[in-house]
C-alpha cells in the first residue's frame, strides 16, 4: 500500500459510517438483493433509469455487512449515477478495488464487488438476459 493508504482507509470509514445513497427508491426501474454468505453481507441495490431506458438517474441501496461491502455500496451508488446499463455491465472487480483504493485481500474481494454483482444481476434481469431467483449470492468461485 502507497503513502496515501491512509486517506483511502479514512474514505472507506467515511462512506462506512456515513453512507450515500442509503434507503430505497420508491419508482425504482428495478430493484435487487445479494449476499455473500460467507461474510454475511446482504444488499438491496434500487435503479431508477432515465426515460432512455438505459441511463442510470438513480440508485440506492439498503442492507447490512461489513464495513467494506457498505462502503463500496456507497461509492458504487455515486459512481454509476450518469452511466449507461452497458457501462454498468462491462465494470468489474478491478474497478470497485480502484474506486475504494486500497488493496483487498482475496477473502474480502467477494465483500467489495458485492454491490457490483446485485446491481449488473438486477439490470439484467431487468433486460431479460438472466433469469434468477430473488437473491444473487457471491459464493466461491
Amino acid at each position: 500500500m502507497g503513502p496515501g493508504s491512509d486517506m483511502y482507509r479514512q474514505q472507506i470509514l467515511d462512506h462506512y459510517k456515513n453512507p450515500r445513497n442509503y434507503g430505497e427508491i420508491e419508482d425504482a426501474t428495478f430493484s435487487h438483493v445479494g449476499e455473500n454468505p460467507m461474510c454475511g453481507d446482504e444488499i438491496r441495490i434500487d435503479v431508477k433509469l432515465e426515460d432512455d431506458g438505459e441511463t442510470i438517474a438513480g440508485v440506492a441501496f439498503r442492507g447490512d455487512g461489513c464495513a467494506i461491502s457498505q462502503a463500496a455500496a456507497s461509492m458504487f451508488s455515486q459512481e454509476v449515477r450518469g452511466k449507461t446499463l452497458d457501462e454498468l455491465a462491462e465494470m468489474d472487480r478491478d474497478d470497485m478495488v480502484e474506486m475504494l483504493g486500497v488493496d483487498i485481500s482475496p477473502m474480502r474481494i467477494k465483500c467489495a464487488v458485492l454491490a457490483e454483482k446485485v446491481a449488473q444481476d438486477g439490470a439484467d434481469i431487468y433486460r431479460g438476459e438472466l433469469d434468477l431467483e430473488k437473491t444473487t449470492t457471491e459464493d466461491d468461485e
